[in-house]
């Protein structure tokens, strides 16, 4: 365990006082000396090399240089394009060169000295056919010396507020020189000895050290080894943990029986062969409905893959023993999607279905919380209006949670209380997810992946084109509403954006119509967001009909249209939209027997990342392919879905995208360690058991809510 030097308040180490100290905390988080502590740096630059003036580079990077002062200047701007700024001028033994300040000019005037001696580190510019340092660090060399050396110097993330208020890079690792020359002795081990000769790791005190004052380049690569492996380790002990200990001591329901409505529903309405992948994930939810623990099972499956059938055909078994079940969608449009869906398949089996969101009105909700609470409801479908304190079930039995990653998990804990008995939790998501985000995120939940889409199914062609190339999209468009099939159009704004300047749907509806006109048979519908619920439903209602050709419409359609005889998929400013959109949208088509097409729109002007996506989107339709690509690209974000509840995921180093043998290794060892030793209780396991339980007190159990 640590000193309690590091649990004290930051704005006590010298350097940083209330002021700093509200700013740290505001901006980066750091509350106590062990936030600093481990606040790592981003980066690292090799400050071992120093050039003479006179061979000082026109390059483009960081270089540094040793040079005497023997001049500074104040100039006012004359040309109005500063107000003011400082000139200094350092020498060598082979020559002068310039640097040109504008802000904190009272500050240096005051500091820097004339014929002191400095290091400067900066990159050159080219200004006039001579090279100048602007803003470049100054350091006093005698100070240098009597620092921490390092042969790479750290450089840590900072924000504008931050540097506005003179709190740079260099001064936070001014302040980690400072908090690492006070601390009392070595910092104490977080891990038990074995693991970290097992896997050859630095001592805990070693890699702190190295990661904020490297002595070489090898030991920074083994300082960042250290931090990730235990960073990565302690997530999956505390998600092993849990999922054993949720077996073990959360109940659950015993569904016993696959009776009368499962089977019924299998033999006269099922209205296609189930797949393969569908029947196997059905039969790992039975046994877990069946085993007499509490079941939370995350499923997997590609847009398109039979989710919904799944979910349907395991409400039945809750049915068949006597239990409620309810699904709870994101959107409006989803729910009213699920409710008809199911009620069609349904219709003549004799039971209840009811639907409750945000639109439905007083007298509805009134009547389906007595049938809720009669039991005369068999299946409630909705929104986030299933987790109003109001809304209360006779008997619970499951749950199911559509695009999961869309509820909070706060959210999504508030279903727990519908029962004083946990129900059954299945959670869904048409976004595949890579291995190294299932295992860190939902290490604690058994996972069932749909890796098989239904027979008949050709894949969706992607094509991108420039936007200079729209005549040839809306000829394409125009052939396809001949041969009988509908178009989406999806645009990422509603209205005008002064920052944006890409296309918006109200420009684009406009001028789509001027192409497809009423006059020559045509009707284009639009569907947005800040709509009615019933005039989306309308609009709705004519695209399923086949009463409008094509739909103009935002990403509300990501998730919930299903509409077969659609068959073209038009995306504009498609480079603005993240891989994992771009795939939920291309699953709106390719739902019927017809070759379907997804068109990406953009302009010419494409970064590195946003060109990836979409060379991404058409090589390849596998959603996991897709999602390795977009977790490299974008990173985890708000991996947990927490952010709503105030209790965001946080890696401090290790990166999911790039880390994932070091993940493995991590996992491997918990899982070794709580197969010979579940409960921690070993004397080698005492430091274990130690972390484990501060993280448990701070942290909510989000595993016990899917």
């Amino acid at each position: 365990m640590m000193t309690a030097y590091l649990e004290q308040d930051i704005k006590f180490l010298a350097g940083v006082g209330p002021k700093r100290a509200e700013l740290l905390e505001k901006e980066l988080n750091i509350r106590t000396f062990r936030d600093l502590l481990y606040d790592f740096p981003y980066k690292h630059i090799d400050r071992t090399k120093f050039y003479a003036i006179k061979d000082i580079p026109r390059v483009d990077a960081y270089i540094q240089f040793r040079g005497r002062i023997v001049g500074m200047k104040k100039e006012s701007g004359g040309n109005g394009s500063y107000r003011e700024r400082l000139l200094v001028w350092v020498t060598d033994h082979t020559g002068t060169m310039e640097l040109v300040f504008f802000k904190g000019l009272k500050y240096l005037s005051q500091n820097l000295k004339t014929g002191g001696d400095y290091v400067i580190f900066g990159k050159p510019s080219d200004y006039r056919g001579a090279i100048n340092f602007v803003h470049p660090e100054m350091e006093s060399a005698d100070r240098r010396e009597e620092s921490i050396s390092a042969v790479l110097q750290a450089h840590y993330s900072t924000t504008e507020r931050l540097r506005n208020s003179y709190i740079t890079s260099r001064v936070i690792g001014k302040l980690m020189v400072t908090l690492w020359q006070n601390m009392n002795g070595e910092v104490s081990e977080t891990l038990p000895e074995y693991i970290v000769s097992r896997h050859k790791l630095l001592s805990l005190h070693e890699a702190l050290f190295n990661i904020h004052f490297p002595q070489s380049a090898v030991l920074l690569q083994k300082a960042q080894q250290r931090l990730k492996f235990e960073e990565l380790f302690h997530i999956q002990l505390r998600m092993l943990y849990l999922r054993e200990e949720r077996h073990s001591v959360i109940r659950g329901f015993n569904f016993q029986s696959v009776g009368a409505y499962f089977h019924r529903f299998y033999s006269e309405f099922l209205p296609f062969e189930l797949t393969e992948a569908q029947k196997r994930v059905i039969r790992e939810i039975r046994i877990d409905m069946g085993c007499g623990r509490q079941m939370n099972r995350l499923l997997q499956g590609d847009v398109g893959s039979g989710k919904t059938m799944v979910a349907l055909m395991v409400t039945l078994i809750a049915l068949d023993n006597g239990y409620q079940a309810c699904i709870m969608a994101p959107t409006e449009i989803l729910a009213n999607q699920h409710f008809n869906t199911i009620s069609q398949m349904l219709r003549d089996m004799g039971l209840n279905i009811a639907l409750l969101t945000s639109a439905t009105r007083k007298k509805g909700r009134q009547t389906i919380h007595a049938g809720l609470t009669d039991g005369g409801i068999h299946i409630l479908i909705g929104t986030h209006a299933l987790i109003e304190d109001v809304v209360q079930f006779a008997n619970l039995g499951l749950v199911v949670i559509d695009e999961q990653h869309r509820f909070g998990v706060a959210q999504r804990a508030r279903l727990w209380k519908k029962n004083d008995h946990a129900p059954h939790v299945l959670v869904m998501t048409a976004t595949p997810i890579p291995r190294t985000l299932a295992m860190t995120v939902y290490g604690d939940l058994d996972v069932s992946v749909i890796d098989q889409l239904p027979p008949g199914r050709k894949p969706v062609k992607t094509l991108h084109y420039y936007d200079n190339r729209r005549g040839e999209v809306f000829a394409f468009m125009r052939r396809q509403i001949e041969a009988g099939r509908q178009i989406y159009v999806v645009y990422p704004l509603i209205g005008e954006s002064e920052k944006m300047d890409y296309r918006n749907l109200e420009e684009g509806f406009e001028q789509i119509r001027k192409h497809f006109t009423e006059k020559d048979g045509f009707s284009v519908i639009m569907v947005h967001g800040k709509m009615s619920a019933a005039d989306k439903d309308l609009a709705m209602r004519l695209f399923k009909e086949g009463k409008a050709q094509i739909m103009v419409a935002t990403t509300v359609i990501e998730v919930g249209v299903d509409v077969p005889n659609a068959s073209v998929m038009v995306i504009e400013s498609a480079e603005r939209f993240g891989l994992s959109q771009l795939h939920q949208l291309r699953g709106r088509v390719g739902r019927g027997a017809d070759q379907s097409f997804c068109i990406l729109m953009s302009s010419y002007k494409l970064g590195d990342n946003s060109r990836k996506r979409l060379e991404t989107m058409t090589r390849t339709t596998d959603g996991f392919e897709i999602a390795e690509e977009d977790l490299k690209l974008r990173g985890p974000g708000d991996i947990d879905g927490t952010q709503q509840s105030g209790v965001p995921f946080v890696l401090h180093i290790a990166s999911l995208a790039t880390d994932g043998q070091l993940l493995m290794m991590a996992r491997h060892t918990a899982s070794d360690i709580l197969s010979a030793d579940p409960a921690l209780t070993q004397p080698e396991n005492a430091l274990l058991a130690h972390e484990l339980q501060q993280q448990l007190k701070t942290e909510i159990n989000w595993s016990r809510i899917s």
